[in-house]
């Protein structure tokens, strides 16, 4: 681990969020973004949401959305640039597509080639740069400030974090008692946790034994790790946000943290069994499932872009353990069209005001 610290505190601006921007990122995505659909995984026992069904692919488009969009109201029509090793990359080539913004995404020369197709197929431009994300992300840095781009952090945006904020609107009308979702920046969890806390609903984050810096940011321990090879390579995040990790911190209930093989397994039961295909990040938090107790628990699949040629390797090397014959009963489910609280948005923990610059490195 290299003794690197986590970003320096924000020297100007201020960055506020609270469940307010979240519910007016819904708003703002209701045209553009159906609802993505809920699965019942009886032998895992455990409800799925289904954002591997989302437009490209992963909850990332819902963020890159609600930033060009917000972005749009202020008046600010600029190019967007982002380092990204793929989903929000593709996410906002798909929003720049839809709005006719121009997206230039910065992505390490390994990325996976079907997350490279997919930003083109958009119609976004890719540079590939770097080995790893964080010189991606320094030469993104670079493009912005020479050329007057906005530059789009993954996760550490408010607009952003209120746009991931808005799947877990979606669960609220079904009451889960708790929600487990993955960690790599932070985001996800940021806003699932800020839009469902006023409901009492527990949110417990997923992170992959060795790429855990959110679970130990929140501890205290703020130095950069170096994250370990991993199927999920769409949490290998050395440094979580400035805004994320304050905002974990305040929010999350728990941090699971699931073994390698675990995942690994976790995602070819996902598709025999379940018959849904996830990619290594959009399998954690299934993975972390075993170890949370709840009657009503609810998975976020965060993803679905995985590429052929693993989850083919996968497939063909793993051997599952045969689940658990069901009990003979009817299945708890979540309460459709049920709510608890009523989401508030002066809601006071679901607030958080964070002095912050405009773009805090990873």
């Amino acid at each position: 681990m290299r003794e690197q610290t986590a970003p320096l505190e924000p020297e100007v601006g201020q960055a506020h969020i609270s469940v307010a921007d979240v519910l007016a990122a819904k708003a703002r995505l209701r045209r553009y973004l159906p609802d993505t659909p809920l699965h019942h995984a009886e032998r895992f026992g455990v409800w799925l949401k289904l954002e591997n069904l989302q437009r490209t692919g992963s909850y990332k488009v819902r963020g890159a959305l609600n930033a060009l969009l917000a972005g749009l109201e202020r008046g600010d029509d600029r190019p967007v640039v982002c380092a990204s090793a793929g989903n929000h990359a593709q996410g906002l080539a798909w929003a720049a597509w839809r709005l006719g913004v121009t997206a230039i995404a910065v992505m390490p020369t390994a990325a996976p080639a079907t997350k490279v197709a997919g930003v083109k197929h958009w119609g976004g431009t890719v540079r590939l740069h770097g080995n790893s994300y964080d010189e991606a992300y320094a030469f993104a840095l670079t493009l912005a400030q020479e050329n007057g781009y906005r530059f789009l952090s993954a996760f550490d945006d408010v607009d952003v974090i209120a746009g991931q904020g808005t799947l877990g609107l979606e669960l609220a009308p079904h009451a889960p008692d708790v929600v487990i979702v993955p960690i790599g920046g932070g985001g996800l969890a940021s806003g699932v946790a800020l839009a469902l806390k006023s409901q009492g609903v527990r949110i417990v984050g997923a992170q992959v034994e060795g790429v855990d810096s959110m679970a130990r940011a929140i501890a205290g321990d703020n130095r950069a790790i170096d994250p370990v090879p991993t199927l999920a390579d769409g949490v290998k995040v050395k440094i979580p946000g400035f805004i994320t990790r304050r905002l974990c911190a305040a929010l999350l209930d728990d941090v699971v943290i699931v073994r390698e093989a675990e995942l690994r397994e976790t995602l070819v039961r996902l598709a025999l069994e379940e018959h849904l295909i996830a990619e290594g990040a959009g399998a954690l938090a299934l993975a972390a499932g075993r170890r949370v107790a709840g009657k009503r628990k609810c998975a976020v699949v965060s993803g679905g872009n995985i590429d052929a040629s693993v989850l083919a390797g996968l497939l063909s090397e793993i051997r599952p353990r045969p689940p658990r014959k069901p009990r003979r009963r009817t299945p708890d489910r979540l309460r459709s069209g049920q709510t608890g609280r009523a989401i508030a948005p002066n809601f006071p923990h679901t607030s958080l005001i964070a002095t912050a610059v405009e773009e805090t490195p990873r």
